[in-house]
């Protein structure tokens, strides 16, 4: 009860301290089939979520060679609820728009839209307030890429076309443009780099996320929502050099003494060969996670440079494996910090 009545204090003080921005909590479904799961459902209840952010496919260049196609799209096994709004999402990759001409880029908005519009449908929806394009644009792919956008939209009836932003494109304005879009979705993840041996964690890192942003930020022309990370990987190096993600490792995997030895700073070297983990005897493992203060300290930090009145707040991703790490409260504070 005490805990309760504290909690309640402090988000009050917190709504009282800040200015009257609106917070949206939403979370992206980044899983290859969509299924109801009653762990999942009680976060959106519990966070008050109205919105999905659903990955309908990748778009890629097929085997051919010569013309983007669809890969691993999204099946629906059960209908998205109807008290949950859906934003489909499509991620672009890109190298599809090196060396495209208007013509495949005219044909690939198109085909888009119908195939997003179809799997809309099957989500047992009639239509959708949001589209994101999800790309990793650079300068030599922005003038395909933001043509591509402009067609888009042009097809689009009246909805929002969001696009997300990297950290590097806000730095970088120059260069990379600002994209043809109503609104942007700032990535505050991945931002480290994966495959450098040593004790940094590439999914979120306070002080390398400030070196791109402040006034960067607020100078900003579009409408910023902002994505947080709910994961964590486990990262292997053998010899020092990068060797991939340990998929089947988890944090309490690392804690058996009989198989790694604890060598500080979230690094472990397996003390023999571990085929079930695809390892070799010496190989280190380095366990990256999104913090809660990690979370707090990036929402603090871009609470005040934020300039929207209206912010969503979108977490990557709903699952009920990596929901289990947090707590509804540590989510609701990180929130609040944002307003």
């Amino acid at each position: 009860m005490r805990r309760a009545i504290f909690l309640l204090l402090s988000v009050l003080l917190l709504a009282s301290c800040k200015p009257g921005r609106k917070v949206s909590t939403s979370f992206y479904y980044w899983k290859t089939v969509y299924r109801q799961n009653d762990t999942e459902s009680t976060w959106l209840q519990r966070l008050h979520t109205r919105k999905l952010y659903v990955r309908m496919m990748d778009v890629d260049m097929g085997e051919s060679g010569a013309d983007p196609v669809p890969v691993s799209p999204i099946i629906f096994q059960n209908h998205i609820p109807d008290t949950i709004t859906m934003v489909p999402v499509v991620f672009i990759v890109n190298s599809v728009l090196y060396n495209i001409g208007k013509t495949k880029l005219d044909e690939l908005a198109i085909k888009m839209l119908h195939f997003v519009d179809a799997k809309v449908e099957q989500a047992g929806k009639h239509s959708y307030a949001e589209l994101q394009i999800d790309c990793d644009w650079t300068a030599q792919t922005r003038g395909g890429y933001f043509y591509l956008l402009r067609q888009i939209k042009a097809h689009l009836h009246h909805q929002t076309l969001s696009v997300t932003l990297r950290l590097h494109q806000v730095k970088n304005q120059r260069e990379s443009g600002i994209p043809p879009a109503d609104r942007v979705m700032l990535m505050c993840y991945n931002m480290g780099n994966l495959r450098k041996y040593g004790s940094q964690n590439s999914i979120i890192e306070p002080n390398e996320l400030k070196k791109y942003l402040g006034s960067n930020l607020s100078t900003y022309p579009l409408n910023i929502d902002v994505g947080l990370p709910l994961f964590s990987w486990a990262v292997v190096f053998r010899k020092k050099a990068y060797a991939g993600i340990a998929r089947r490792i988890n944090f309490a995997n690392l804690s058996q003494r009989n198989s790694f030895e604890p060598k500080g700073n979230n690094l472990y070297t397996a003390k023999t060969d571990l085929p079930q983990y695809g390892l070799n005897k010496d190989d280190v493992v380095r366990w990256e996670q999104a913090s809660a203060d990690d979370l707090n300290e990036v929402a603090g930090y871009l609470s005040r440079y934020l300039k929207t009145d209206t912010l969503n707040l979108i977490w990557y991703h709903l699952d009920e494996s990596v929901l289990k790490n947090y707590t509804y409260d540590e989510l609701e504070k990180t929130a609040y910090l944002l307003y």
